[in-house]
């Protein structure tokens, strides 16, 4: 086996020796020239010294069966999935794991001699990143979650199945909300599940009083439109809540900074994008790899685009 070199990230690129024993990871989507999973996956295949390498490939919607024929065929080990691939995934993938069929949707595909099984690790990645960022457990939690989308359906499965008491889902589309509270109830019953408009103020302070966790899984200041909030009170938390953003770009959003500005602790989406990372990666090689390193990739990348 040829082993990576090691390297560090800052200006740089992996040093590593292609031959015809090195195995391919990748991601593919549309658009994938954002995506920084090539970024952390490298890092730690270079820290582990694996025979690996991880690229990114652009995959239109109507092309992700022919992907994926194509994954089996040339023997690639494992893929990502990104939008707006994961959904349609469930149906061409030979396997769901549990969290997939939570997830209603597939982030990370491994190939076994050509049988493919779909798996999601956005909850795994969540809920480790809770743990390890805010010193959190899921357990008796009560949460509000902005949003009725794939992300928010992560964070909620996450939450219930580590016994969470309590989710509420403030959103627009209401019956999406509702359609999730329809899939959690039934599949979590322990867990209390509320829907509400977020445009309902007095609705929405009152959810909020009774939160120890408030999670941002909507867009609302994700790179380039920095500036924008989504509108609550962040005062109706209780003084012992925490906030937690999805966004990793950028990594200081208006919600977190208002909420440190007002005694919160809080999280951005790096850990969890790290965290989903390495539970990909050990479901790809049966290696765990250091969070660290490539939680370390991360942000030297983001910090210096």
């Amino acid at each position: 086996m040829v082993h990576a070199q090691t390297f560090a990230w800052k200006g740089r690129v992996p040093l590593q020796r292609i031959t015809t024993s090195t195995r391919l990871l990748a991601v593919f989507g549309d658009p994938v020239e954002h995506s920084l999973s090539p970024v952390m996956h490298n890092a730690a295949i270079a820290d582990l010294g694996l025979d690996f390498v991880y690229l990114a490939f652009r995959v239109r919607p109507a092309d992700l069966r022919k992907a994926l024929d194509g994954v089996r065929s040339m023997g690639i080990s494992g893929v990502n999935l990104t939008i707006p691939l994961k959904q349609a995934a469930c149906e061409l993938v030979d396997n769901l794991s549990d969290d997939a069929l939570d997830a209603g949707a597939v982030n990370t595909v491994v190939n076994d001699q050509g049988i493919l099984t779909g798996h999601n690790t956005d909850s795994y990645g969540f809920i480790a990143s809770l743990q390890e960022d805010l010193g959190m457990s899921p357990s008796g939690l009560r949460a509000c979650i902005l949003g009725s989308g794939g992300a928010a359906r992560g964070v909620a499965v996450g939450l219930a199945k580590g016994g969470a008491a309590r989710i509420a889902f403030a959103a627009r589309s209401i019956d999406r909300a509702a359609a999730l509270q329809q899939f959690i109830s039934k599949r979590y019953p322990s867990c209390s599940i509320e829907v509400l408009d977020l445009a309902d103020k007095q609705h929405l302070g009152r959810v909020l009083s009774e939160s120890d966790l408030l999670v941002n899984a909507t867009p609302v200041g994700m790179y380039p439109l920095v500036d924008r909030v989504v509108d609550l009170d962040i005062e109706c938390l209780p003084q012992h809540a925490c906030v937690a953003d999805l966004i990793y770009n950028p990594s200081e959003t208006v919600l977190i900074r208002s909420a440190q500005a007002k005694g919160y602790r809080a999280m951005n989406g790096i850990g969890m994008l790290a965290h989903q990372g390495v539970r990909a990666f050990y479901l790809w090689t049966g290696v765990l790899p250091d969070v660290s390193v490539m939680r370390r990739a991360l942000e030297e990348c983001l910090a210096g685009s």
